[in-house]
């Protein structure tokens, strides 16, 4: 083997070991997500949902509804969001005796996504967007919705005083069926 010779394999397996070090931590960092979700960590998608504690059942009154924030740490990828407002619900406490106890609507409109409020006397639910308007029960008052107000599912825990804790999800708009987003 000669001088040149030397130094060319030299070369060769220095530009090799230069590459290793620059293509293994870009590649580490291109698939950590994938990682992370894999790993279950991919935010409450991946935990199916987790019930959330919004209240408790002395909290409600009767017949009023009352609208609650979903507050959630959120990841992007490689970014994490911690504490912040995911959507919101509206409880609704139903006279005694009545089942459910509790009735949880999303407060988000199944024709296009914008948020639905009360109306000033309390009486119906409304979305100011496209006027699709509501009854206390979440069912349709007009043509504009697609179909009622997406019910979410609702635990009392077995508490003297029962908290209330509801699954959040959002849901496809303009569908008329109430199809889960992941």
């Amino acid at each position: 083997m000669t001088r040149r010779d030397l130094y060319r394999l030299g070369n060769v397996i220095l530009g090799g070991a230069i590459k290793l070090a620059v293509a293994v931590p870009a590649l580490a960092f291109i698939a950590s997500p994938l990682r992370k979700k894999a790993a279950g960590q991919g935010g409450a998608a991946a935990a199916g949902e987790p019930m959330e504690t919004l209240a408790t059942l002395s909290q409600l009154k009767v017949g009023q509804p009352q609208s609650f924030p979903i507050i959630r740490d959120r990841t992007d990828a490689w970014v994490t969001y911690p504490s912040e407002p995911v959507g919101s619900v509206w409880l609704l406490r139903q006279p005694e005796g009545a089942k459910p106890e509790v009735v949880a609507f999303s407060a988000e409109c199944p024709h296009l996504g914008c948020a639905i409020n009360l109306t000033p006397d309390g009486s119906e639910f409304l979305c100011p967007c496209h006027t699709s308007a509501f009854d206390l029960e979440g069912k349709q008052k007009n043509q504009v919705p697609p179909r009622p107000m997406d019910r979410l599912d609702v635990e009392l825990t077995a508490d003297p005083d029962p908290k209330v804790k509801v699954r959040f999800q959002k849901f496809r708009t303009l569908a008329e069926e109430k199809i889960p987003l992941a």
